[in-house]
């Protein structure tokens, strides 16, 4: 077996159900679960109608590089979105359909990384844990950047050396963040521009949350759209990862796509091929559908607002919590030890949060994730309502 496979750490929710063992929540109660950050949104009628339509595509073997339709949909997509000059990305060159951001954003380390040499990934901490089992199993040493209150929960790219830099191949940028919530501003981004160009690595950008953002007026910024700001047209060193899974409230569709440098995704389209991980016909077809339309994601903002209003105005007073720059995550500061805050809370109010020390790992004895924990407001607004009032309870008790 592959000796990197007994570098993975358990999944923050293996931890959890180990946390809980042994336990009995409240019978009168019903479960409440604000752990999972899978949207409970309806998926939208466009997307049913459109997969509907498709399945006779079932009888047709796709293309890894996918449909010229689905890339030009991607491509008339970000454009749009982020105001890149019009046709300095190639549909052809540039573009590549995935199966969700998941396995992209874990099989992406294995096709760029030169394990010959002593190759280190750089990702934020606390993170989506696909960004360090992607780096033990290229080969790779994950180095962590603290994303604290002092940072605005964005890493400190000051703080890290030259050497640090240039043994750099790859840096996992996640904006907005997952758990915090926070958004990279366009100044860090043009300066990690700068050091990719002086050290040489690739960005990987996980956008995923993009589109979930709480002022209209103040969509995130993106990483292609700075690069063209800064005249890198041709996007070298740069890559982007979306998803519908939250866009457009279709997680199980598991479809994304990952656009960029051609070079790159050249690359990455070889290893892919051998892979084996074409999109489905009728996945692809359903796929255009949803990125040719907004109405439904504006729809999904306002949801997610009306439930941050509802939620924090009831634990604002109670607890450190504030609004989020995006995404539909509450990173909150507890008292007491995250772990036996989120035991306890299951324990006597039957209420799912996810510790944050599980989502980060200790540098320097120091945890960036302890003694705070993450809220997905995936649930309904009467569920999130609960969940607050429930905490609310279990904290002035």
């Amino acid at each position: 077996m592959n000796p990197d496979l007994n570098r993975l750490q358990p999944y923050p929710f293996q931890r959890i159900n180990e946390l809980k063992a042994g336990i009995t929540p409240p019978a009168d109660m019903p479960l409440v679960s604000l752990a999972i950050g899978e949207p409970k949104h309806p998926t939208p009628q466009i997307i049913l109608d459109a997969m509907q339509k498709s399945l006779s595509g079932l009888a047709h073997y796709p293309l890894t590089k996918g449909m010229p339709e689905l890339r030009e949909s991607i491509t008339a997509w970000l454009t749009r979105r982020f105001k890149l000059p019009e046709n300095s990305l190639n549909t052809e060159t540039q573009v590549i359909p995935v199966n969700g951001t998941r396995e992209a954003l874990f099989s992406f380390a294995q096709a760029v990384i030169d394990r010959s040499k002593n190759a280190k990934i750089l990702m934020p901490n606390p993170f989506y844990q696909i960004y360090e089992g992607a780096a033990f199993l290229s080969g790779a040493e994950p180095v962590y950047l603290a994303c604290t209150a002092d940072n605005n929960f964005n890493p400190d790219f000051d703080a890290v050396d030259d050497a640090t830099w240039d043994a750099c191949q790859l840096i996992y940028l996640c904006s907005p963040g997952n758990p915090t919530g926070a958004v990279v501003s366009a100044e860090q981004i043009k300066q990690l521009l700068a050091l990719a160009e002086k050290h040489d690595f690739i960005i990987a950008s996980d956008e995923c949350y993009s589109e979930i953002y709480l002022d209209e007026d103040k969509p995130p910024v993106g990483l292609l759209e700075v690069a063209a700001q800064v005249g890198n047209t041709d996007y070298k060193r740069c890559v982007v990862f979306h998803s519908l899974s939250k866009r457009s409230n279709a997680p199980g569709l598991r479809s994304g796509f990952i656009a960029g440098d051609a070079e790159i995704l050249t690359k990455f389209l070889l290893y892919r091929t051998y892979h084996g991980c074409a999109m489905p016909p009728p996945t692809q077809i359903t796929s255009i559908a949803a990125w040719n339309d907004e109405a439904h994601v504006l729809d999904n903002r306002n949801q997610y607002r009306e439930k941050f209003t509802a939620v924090l105005d009831i634990l604002s007073p109670i607890m450190e919590v504030k609004k989020p720059d995006a995404s539909f995550y509450l990173w909150a500061g507890v008292t007491t030890d995250d772990e036996t805050f989120t035991r306890d809370l299951y324990a006597q109010q039957h209420l799912n949060v996810v510790p944050g020390s599980y989502l980060s790992r200790d540098v320097n004895g120091i945890n960036p994730g302890a003694k705070r924990i993450r809220m997905a407001l995936v649930a309904t607004l009467d569920e999130c309502v609960e969940a607050a009032n429930r905490i609310k309870k279990f904290i002035e008790k």
